[in-house]
C-alpha cells in the first residue's frame, strides 16, 4: 500500500510519536509510507531520526508575530493543505489540524482519523477544527477504549480501537545498562513527569503534591506544544515558590537522553487530566520504573495492575511516597516485572498490522 499519515508538529509530543513508530512499521512491512508534518519556527527535521524507507515531506509555517492561536490554526490548516499530495491508497490524520488540512484539499471522503484524546476549546476557530474532524473524516480510530466510548456518546460514531505501541526494548535496556546512573548522582531520588507544564498535564497539583513531600526533587520534561501555556506556567511557578517547592524543568530532552532520563526515575508521576492511552507512562513501565497516575478510566483501562492510581495533591503526595518509603508489598520485583511485561506486549508492529486490516477492509 501507499500510505500517508499527517501530523501537526515536528516535536516530540505523543501523537507525532505515534505517528513516526507507526509509520517505521508499516515501511518494515513492506509498505510506501510518506509522513507529512507542519514544521515552525525553522524546524528543518523531526526531534529525532527517521527510517530511510520513510518519506518525510515537511511544510514549514514561518512564524507570525502577534498572531493569534486561531489565526495560526487556519494558517497552519491553509499551509498543509495547499501543500499536501494525496495521491495514496490510504491517508490517515493524527489530528485535527491534518484532518482538517486534507478535508481542504480534498475532501474528507476516504480519511482515517485517529482520535488519541478529547479536549474543550474555548478558541472558536479551534472548536471548530475540532468538531469537524470528528464529524467529517470517514472513519475513525481511537488508542483507547475509554476514548471511542466519549466519540460514541458525544458524537455517535463508532471508532475502531488500536492501542499504542511502545519502544520497550528501549526503554528496558537504558534500565539494565545503568543509563538511569548519571540522572540520579545528580539529582538524587527524583520523581519525574513528562510532557511539560500545560493544564491537560496536571502540572499545579503535581506541584501542591510534591510540597507534601519536602525534599524529594521533582523533574519535568517534555514541552513545545502548539498552544501558549504562559498563564498556566506562570501560575505553577507562583504555586511552587509560595510552597516552597523547587521543580526542575528541563524542557525538550534530546530523543537519545531519554530513557536514561526516565529509568533513572524513582517514580514517574501522571496526573493528567486527559489521555488517550498514556505512551509515557507505558515507557516508564518498560524501565521497571514503579508508576502513580490518576484515576480516569482510560488509564484505569491501559494501566490496571501495573501502576498506583491517585487523585489530587493529597492522593497523589500518598501513593508517590508510599513507593519512595519502599512500604508497599504491591510494589515489589514482581511488581515491576507486570509492568514491563504490559509495555512489551504492545509492540509497534502489532499495531501496524492492526492498522492495515482496518484499511483493507475499508
Amino acid at each position: 500500500m501507499k500510505i500517508a499519515l499527517l501530523t501537526y508538529s515536528t516535536k516530540p509530543r505523543g501523537g507525532v510519536v505515534h505517528t513516526l513508530a507507526l509509520a517505521e512499521a508499516f515501511a518494515r512491512a513492506g509498505h510506501d509510507v510518506t509522513v507529512w508534518a507542519l514544521a515552525r519556527g525553522g524546524d528543518t527535521g523531526f526531534f529525532r531520526a527517521v527510517a530511510p524507507e520513510v518519506t518525510v515531506r515537511l511544510v514549514p509555517v514561518p512564524e507570525i508575530e502577534g498572531e493569534s492561536v486561531g489565526e495560526r490554526i487556519l494558517r497552519s490548516i491553509a499551509l498543509l493543505g495547499d501543500a499536501f499530495e494525496g495521491a495514496s491508497d490510504v491517508v490517515h490524520a493524527q489530528d485535527c489540524l491534518t484532518a482538517n488540512a486534507v478535508g481542504r484539499a480534498r475532501g474528507y471522503a476516504g480519511l482515517w482519523r485517529t482520535v488519541h484524546h478529547l479536549d474543550r476549546f474555548t478558541t472558536p476557530e479551534l472548536a471548530a477544527c475540532h468538531e469537524r474532524a470528528i464529524v467529517e473524516p470517514a472513519a475513525l480510530v481511537c488508542v483507547s477504549a475509554a476514548v471511542a466510548a466519549e466519540v460514541r456518546d458525544g458524537w455517535g460514531r463508532s471508532p475502531a480501537v488500536i492501542g499504542n505501541g511502545v519502544d520497550a526494548a528501549r526503554f528496558s535496556a537504558a534500565a539494565a545498562s545503568g543509563a538511569g546512573e548519571p540522572w540520579r548522582a545528580r539529582y538524587g531520588r527524583y520523581v519525574l513527569a513528562v510532557g511539560g507544564i500545560e493544564p491537560r498535564k496536571g502540572t499545579l497539583e503535581l506541584v501542591e503534591a510534591m510540597a507534601l513531600l519536602p525534599g524529594v526533587p521533582l523533574l519535568v520534561a517534555g514541552g513545545d506544544t502548539l498552544f501558549d501555556y504562559r498563564g498556566y506556567r506562570d501560575e505553577v511557578f507562583a504555586r511552587a515558590a509560595a510552597l516552597g517547592v523547587s521543580p526542575v524543568v528541563l524542557g525538550p530532552v534530546e530523543d537519545a537522553e531519554l530513557p536514561g532520563l526516565v529509568a533513572g526515575a524513582a517514580v514517574f508521576a501522571f496526573p493528567s487530566t486527559k489521555e488517550g492511552f498514556g505512551l509515557a507512562a507505558m515507557e516508564a513501565l518498560a524501565a521497571g520504573v514503579p508508576l502513580v497516575t490518576r484515576d480516569l478510566p482510560v488509564l484505569r483501562e491501559v494501566f490496571a495492575g501495573a501502576a498506583r492510581f491517585a487523585d489530587g495533591p493529597e492522593g497523589f503526595a500518598r501513593e508517590i511516597g508510599r513507593v519512595l518509603d519502599g512500604g508497599d508489598p504491591e510494589l515489589d520485583p514482581a511488581h515491576a516485572t507486570v509492568g514491563r511485561a504490559l509495555a512489551a506486549a504492545h509492540t509497534w508492529d502489532a499495531a501496524a498490522a492492526a492498522h492495515l486490516d482496518l484499511y483493507r477492509r475499508g
